[in-house]
């Protein structure tokens, strides 16, 4: 069989930065995002990179067994100076790593070891003074032995320091190296598709390349006639047979199995969804993994497969369980023939129109994977390489274009008939509105990056910046996927703290019975917990999302602009990478405010006993410290510290005193209120002529709802200086209360228990505190009765006192009872009257 030509470094490269993402990197991120019984499977994939490390017989305290200086020494001088376009950079990063990892355990262990060494030779005591008496030969010869052994701890734990700083410093280098590499692929241009140079090159190289396919295809028939042909034939055909059955029937099988185990085993609630989605997807892609698995096997029984062949073994493998995870997961969201089981809410047409997408997106990306690795292991040429990479990027981008477009058409429309067809039918039931579903902001942007990443990879593909597009291509598949993940278990950890940790889930109520914890405190708890897990798993989401570009958790801090040019002014050095890392902090540190403070309010208090305005303060306050705190990290990238910020203050106070006077002191006002709380959202104040709801307590100014539905924005000072006048700060209740007179010769306890009757009619005044009419007292002539209610609520007190009062003028004048003019006038039972008052009290014919 021919060997595979060499690639060339260009060849290399784009190979390199195209592959990256789709082959061991999406099938390992996804899985140990799934759950941790996949992890071992994922293990087994893997190809085996790293070299083992010697044995070794010292150990450090927790038992790691450690290395010797020399060892390390040894391992690190190993490692390549410069990388190749042959060297897998990532492995020899990580490589560098746990050198250095080994070096300070051993350092730390060390340490210990020295320190135990001086206390020993501290309980010696020093050395006998020259005419002092000698010490004993024993302990002499102890002391000689322990210095020796000091000195040697001491020279030891020097160099692994040193081996450690070696280490780090050849990591951050290569690190330097592969990002170099990494940024060179994908500037790369070569003959763009649209070009006839582009097929030009493809059909010269196309014979070289079929050639190399075909001893490729020669070493596996070779195989599978060795399998059928030897006397392993009847394990050649059962394995066969057992592969198929377990990759198409058996997860048939086993998905309907799930559903008939798992929901009479568990709890009635969303759990049974997420977790039979959950566990669904990870025996589906375990099995798929293991049929494939079992197909090379049955060719493994004739004897032992070539290199390129256990190398093809690897990539299929891979791909294939890539693809059933992905499958997998789309229909556990999507749910096309099962409703009820449905994750994401979307109706049966929008399941039904996006069901084939998650099907073509995995076998298009399982296919371009395993494309690109066999083109690695057979050697084809770059022509071949490039048309390759170019032809993924192409149906990958097609495809997400397409899925984007059917996910954007959201609206559902009711059809319309003409106008005249309408005119001429008979009136019908009235027709619903179209309903228009508002997407959250970060679908929006998510939604609109993805839609930007596939025309820039049209874009780059008609160019010839072939390595470019495929990248951007199969980052929008991976976002995608990693997204999806990602939302699929949150709401596993949601619903798995909720059943388990709530005041009714299977923990809480032993800790409520064992412990006496209070059901709030428990539901608290499991909110508590179900956020801590999404946190853990966003980080998580945000590795896996740099996985494609070869970038870790270790190395996202680590990693500076290309531009190496900075900005002086006086003392104070602003350099491209500080001020693009005060830029992230800044956006990322108010965007995760923006999302625990949405958290607290809609998820946590909830739960709670506080009352709105108590939640309003604690969040609008835990905001301001955070913002106060974003800003100081902020400045603290960019290289400002304490002293310069109290500086900056200090000559910033004049200003305060002259022009931003007013401004503080609504800002120290407003804290004042968040403090004291005299006025709290959703209280009912009087401050001057302003009387309503206060709505909202901002930094500057409080907002007051007024009965027109206006907004009055009132400074924080005014609450502080002027008096306020408070309708629920001791209690919601409102008061009605009406002053009405009569005649003298009126039967008071006749209208006392009319107007009575009136207050307790009405469905607003309330039982307790029961109404009163009281009789205050009788000025020039005329009874004046004071009648009391109480509501529930101070706004609503205007109406129902007009309700009242309107029920009183009708039981008064059914009674042939009159209430009295203003005091001013002398009115008579027996007057004769012209017309009544717009009240309904009698007016008299002519002035007494």
């Amino acid at each position: 069989m021919p060997r595979p030509a060499p690639l060339s470094p260009l060849h290399r490269l784009i190979a390199a930065s195209a592959s990256q993402p789709c082959a061991t990197g999406l099938t390992r991120w996804l899985l140990c995002l799934l759950l941790c019984c996949i992890g071992a499977l994922a293990l087994t994939l893997q190809p085996a990179h790293a070299q083992p490390a010697p044995a070794t017989a010292p150990a450090s305290s927790d038992g790691t067994p450690l290395s010797s200086v020399e060892e390390l020494r040894l391992r690190l001088d190993a490692l390549p100076q410069k990388l190749s376009t042959e060297d897998d950079g990532r492995r020899l990063v990580a490589e560098a790593n746990a050198i250095g990892a080994a070096a300070d355990r051993l350092a730390a262990q060390r340490s210990a070891d020295l320190a135990d060494v001086d206390a020993r030779l501290q309980g010696l005591g020093p050395a006998p003074e020259k005419g002092s008496p000698a010490d004993t030969p024993d302990v002499v010869r102890q002391r000689s032995t322990l210095t020796r052994q000091r000195a040697a701890l001491d020279s030891e734990l020097k160099l692994a320091r040193l081996v450690s700083v070696d280490a780090g410093q050849r990591a951050n280098e290569l690190t330097r190296q592969r990002h170099a590499q990494f940024q060179a692929a994908l500037s790369s241009r070569t003959d763009s598709p649209l070009s006839a140079a582009f097929w030009r090159n493809l059909r010269n190289a196309s014979p070289g390349d079929r050639a190399r396919l075909q001893s490729l295809g020669l070493d596996l028939r070779s195989a599978l006639t060795s399998a059928a042909q030897s006397p392993h034939r009847g394990a050649f055909y059962g394995m066969g047979l057992l592969a198929l059955l377990l990759g198409s029937a058996g997860t048939w099988g086993a998905h309907l199995l799930l559903l008939r185990l798992l929901p009479r085993r568990l709890p009635s609630n969303r759990l049974r969804r997420t977790l039979l989605a959950t566990v669904a997807i990870a025996v589906q892609v375990l099995l798929v993994a293991m049929a494939v698995q079992l197909l090379w096997g049955a060719l493994a029984v004739g004897g032992e497969l070539p290199e390129p062949l256990r190398a093809l073994e690897r990539a299929s493998v891979r791909a294939a369980a890539y693809a059933a995870f992905v499958i997998s997961l789309g229909q556990a969201l999507l749910s096309r023939r099962r409703p009820s089981w449905r994750l994401l809410a979307l109706s049966d047409e929008q399941a039904r129109r996006l069901a084939p997408y998650p099907w073509w997106i995995a076998l298009l990306s399982a296919a371009g994977t395993l494309a690109v690795d066999l083109n690695a292991i057979i050697g084809v040429s770059l022509s071949a390489e490039v048309f390759t990479h170019a032809l993924v990027a192409l149906a990958l981008s097609l495809a997400m274009a397409l899925l984007l477009a059917r996910t954007r058409r959201r609206v559902v429309r009711v059809s319309q008939a003409p106008a005249a067809a309408q005119q001429a039918a008979p009136p019908a039931e009235p027709q619903p509105e179209p309903q228009v579903e508002v997407r959250p902001l970060w679908l929006a942007v998510v939604l609109a990056a993805a839609g930007l990443a596939v025309l820039a990879s049209w874009v780059a593909l008609a160019l010839g910046y072939v390595a470019l597009a495929g990248l951007l291509a199969r980052q929008s598949v991976w976002s995608g996927v990693v997204f999806a993940t990602t939302y699929l278990l949150f709401m596993l950890a949601e619903d798995l703290s909720e059943t388990l940790l709530s005041s009714q889930g299977l923990v809480g109520r032993h800790l409520h019975s064992a412990l006496g914890l209070e059901p709030r405190l428990l539901d608290q708890l499991s909110v508590l917990s179900s956020g801590l897990l999404r946190v853990l798993l966003l980080f998580y989401m945000a590795i896996a999302l740099m996985a494609p570009f070869g970038t870790g958790p270790d190395e996202l801090f680590r990693r500076g602009s290309i531009l190496q040019g900075t900005l002086r002014i006086g003392d104070f050095v602003l350099a491209p990478k500080a001020l693009a890392t005060a830029v992230a902090v800044l956006l990322a540190g108010f965007m995760a405010i923006r999302v625990f403070k949405r958290w607290l309010s809609d998820a946590y208090f909830p739960s709670t006993a506080l009352d709105p305005g108590m939640r309003s303060s604690i969040t609008t306050l835990l905001g301001y410290i955070g913002g106060v705190v974003v800003i100081a990290i902020a400045l603290a990238g960019l290289g400002i510290s304490v002293e310069r910020i109290a500086w900056v203050a200090s000559a910033l106070s004049v200003g305060i005193g002259f022009g931003l006077q007013a401004i503080v002191q609504n800002f120290i006002s407003g804290l004042i209120l968040l403090a004291e709380r005299p006025v709290r959202v959703g209280d009912w104040v009087k401050l001057g002529d302003t009387e309503g709801d206060v709505r909202r307590v901002n930094v500057r100014a409080t907002e007051i709802q007024v009965g027109d539905r206006s907004t009055v924005i009132v400074p924080n000072s005014e609450f502080i200086t002027k008096t306020v006048r408070n309708m629920t700060l001791t209690g919601a209740q409102g008061r009605v209360q009406l002053s009405l007179p009569a005649p003298l010769d009126t039967d008071a306890r006749r209208m006392r228990e009319l107007i009575l009757q009136a207050f307790q009619a009405h469905e607003l005044i309330l039982d307790e505190p029961a109404p009163s009419v009281t009789l205050d007292g009788i000025h020039n002539g005329t009874l004046t009765f004071i009648a009391t209610g109480w509501v529930a609520n101070p706004r609503s007190a205007g109406g129902t006192r007009s309700d009242v009062l309107f029920a009183i003028l009708d039981a008064l004048r059914a009674e042939g009872l009159y209430l009295s003019p203003p005091a001013t006038t002398l009115v008579a039972q027996g007057q004769s009257v012209e017309g009544a008052d717009d009240d309904g009290e009698r007016r008299p014919a002519s002035g007494a």
